[in-house]
């Protein structure tokens, strides 16, 4: 599979800006005092859909020539990168399918709609999701933009950084969710080149740790079906998330349930923005391990704020 390059990112960056927001970077005096860290909060959940992922979406549709794009775009996804995709294909003008567990929140599925996608639902497993997609685009031909392991995505995700870096200079440590390692390969193929002496931190749910086991181990370990509050945060690694991550992720935190509901309100409260829980597992697992942390310029990538109000983490069913 090829391997996108610094150049790609570029040419990504020049391509999504019209359909993308250069999102703000947010500050808490306490938070600060709370970790004992400076801490740098690159706002992607102010995207117009909500979450990063319309950075690789955005790329992936709009590179695509007329021949193939009106055949549509389809994919499989917990939530964001779906409604992302959707947004994408709407201001293009053109058909988007996608497979989602049904489980997945009812607010992501209400995005996808909203922005004319079509939702096939599936069992809330890997294998179900592939199986049911590979149905799915047989019967629509549309064109498969990968949730993450895609290297349009890869380079889309990347330009998030190449703008954070220039909102916030000298960062020590740029921390972000890992799941499928979409947003983390994009981080580390930015700052391999822009800021090399920039440590690349992943943070993971410790109920969904395959990413973790993996690093550790030095061989994607990959889990079907894991449970966790962070529904973005199940997939497992694969061939080219894996590259980055092998290659050039410092260090993989994890953090329980709790703690990252923890984190959740805190930011809620202090930074007054919505986090859904996997944009939360950063902050987590920078609390839990705040000497690592101390002293440091700490960039955090809020991934997406899309939840479901009626149903969160900590009210009681």
């Amino acid at each position: 599979m090829q391997i996108p390059t610094f150049d790609d990112m570029l040419a990504a960056h020049k391509r999504i800006a019209p359909h993308i927001r250069r999102t703000p970077v947010r500050v808490s005096d306490h938070l600060n005092d709370l970790t004992g860290a400076q801490l740098f909060f690159k706002c992607e959940n102010f995207q117009e859909p909500g979450a990063f992922k319309v950075r690789g979406a955005a790329n992936a549709v709009f590179g695509l020539e007329d021949a193939a794009a009106a055949r549509g775009v389809a994919t499989h996804s917990s939530g964001n990168h779906a409604s992302c995709l959707s947004y994408a294909a709407m201001r293009r003008g053109i058909p988007c399918n996608v497979v989602m567990p049904h489980t997945a929140p009812q607010a992501k599925k209400e995005t996808v709609r909203r922005y004319g996608g079509k939702i096939t639902e599936c069992d809330p497993s890997t294998n179900a999701r592939e199986a049911t997609f590979a149905r799915v685009q047989a019967e629509t031909g549309g064109d498969f933009v990968h949730p993450y392991n895609d290297p349009r995505v890869i380079a889309g995700q990347g330009t998030c950084s190449r703008e954070f870096m220039e909102q916030a200079d000298g960062l020590d440590m740029v921390v972000a969710p890992i799941g499928g390692g979409g947003m983390i390969s994009g981080t580390c193929l930015t700052l391999a080149t822009l800021a090399p002496e920039t440590r690349v931190i992943a943070a993971e749910p410790e109920q969904a740790d395959d990413a973790y086991r993996s690093f550790k181990a030095g061989h994607i370990i990959a889990d079907d079906a894991p449970e966790t509050i962070a529904d973005g945060l199940k997939v497992p690694l694969k061939d080219l998330t894996w590259h980055f991550v092998s290659r050039h992720v410092s260090e993989i935190f994890t953090a329980s349930e709790q703690e990252i509901v923890d984190a959740m309100k805190l930011a809620w409260k202090h930074l007054r923005i919505v986090l859904e829980p996997s944009s939360a597992v950063p902050l987590a697992i920078v609390f839990k391990n705040a000497q690592a942390f101390a002293g440091k310029r700490v960039g955090i990538i809020v991934t997406g704020g899309n939840v479901d109000l009626d149903n969160l983490p900590w009210i009681e069913g």
